[in-house]
């Protein structure tokens, strides 16, 4: 709002017009139960009356408070992240906060620079498939308020999806279906958290179900890398792959077909998170689900949660959504 002469009306317009000194006007909208009603009431009319709103960036650099947050993805073109910048968004606007998008292309130098730059301007961060070093997350978690996304470190918040529940519920739907040899397609980067817990579990279930599991990739986790990682899977003679995420798994089935290799008559294909367009390409994706949304809201609510309350890892399920690019395997 501004003066009749056309320009902002200040603190120092409030404080003139309410004959008070400019801390008791910032007292009455910033604290008010530090004065007596009746001055509060008449500071409080008199900003109403002039059309007075408080700077928002004056009131952070007080306060030490931006009520905005960042979420660092390590690529903004994943359609998983879309459900988790909607979750987060919406929980962070429930919040009375603002949610900032930073990417950084899954490079850890420029997570840690993303970090960097914006300390100060927003109140914490939440990390999606953080890549740095456990120590440099610790280390970073000292002085800034964090939370991730996909992965755990010892002492500090996160949501997961149960990398367990998620190859267990693979590898029984495959084995239902009569295969006993299944090739799992990383991704890149090998040690990526999630990768290697989704490996070990669908090894550790495929010996328990007499199902002969292998390990290929890593994989860049996209249709691209999918083409390269089927061309792989053909040659090692197994009936089922299950690929790190969905892109993956389109582009294996996509280069299936320009080889000739039926999905599901001759080759099987599972994906991760039931991505937009999974449902719909051809065959229809089988797929693990990921509640996307709801780990977006997850990690606000544990990013804003008190100091002491925020040590500790949300785990939430896995679902299996079967679709047409799973079959029996062939006789």
């Amino acid at each position: 709002m501004v003066s009749p002469a056309g320009r902002v009306v200040t603190i120092s317009d409030v404080a003139a017009e309410a004959q008070v000194a400019r801390s008791t006007v910032s007292r009455a909208l910033n604290h008010p139960g530090r004065l007596n009603l009746r001055t509060q009431q008449h500071i409080q009319a008199v900003a109403d009356r002039l059309g007075y709103h408080p700077n928002p960036v004056a009131r952070a650099l007080g306060s030490q408070r931006t009520e905005s947050l960042a979420l660092l993805l390590p690529n903004l073109s994943n359609q998983f992240f879309f459900g988790v910048i909607r979750g987060a968004e919406e929980q962070a606007a429930a919040a009375g906060h603002t949610l900032v998008l930073a990417g950084f292309r899954g490079d850890p130098d420029q997570e840690s620079s993303r970090i960097a730059g914006l300390s100060g301007a927003v109140d914490g961060f939440i990390l999606v498939a953080a890549r740095m070093a456990q120590g440099e997350l610790q280390r970073i978690a000292g002085t800034h308020r964090i939370a991730l996304v996909n992965r755990q470190v010892l002492g500090l918040p996160s949501v997961v999806v149960d990398p367990v529940m998620g190859a267990t519920h693979a590898m029984e739907h495959l084995a239902s279906l009569g295969h006993r040899r299944v090739v799992y397609l990383g991704g890149a980067p090998k040690q990526n958290w999630m990768n290697v817990r989704r490996w070990k579990s669908i090894r550790s279930r495929g010996a328990s179900l007499g199902v002969e599991t292998h390990q290929l990739g890593p994989f860049a986790p996209s249709q691209f890398g999918g083409a390269a990682a089927a061309d792989a899977a053909v040659a090692t003679g197994a009936t089922a792959v299950i690929a790190f995420n969905d892109p993956m798994a389109i582009g294996v089935m996509r280069r299936l077909a320009e080889r000739g290799v039926d999905v599901p008559d001759v080759v099987s294909v599972m994906g991760f998170d039931d991505v937009y367009g999974s449902d719909f390409c051809s065959p229809s994706l089988t797929t693990l689900a990921s509640p996307t949304e709801e780990i977006g809201r997850a990690a606000v609510r544990l990013l804003l949660e008190p100091a002491g309350d925020r040590a500790h890892s949300v785990v939430l399920p896995a679902h299996l959504v079967i679709r047409n690019s799973t079959g029996p395997a062939p006789g």
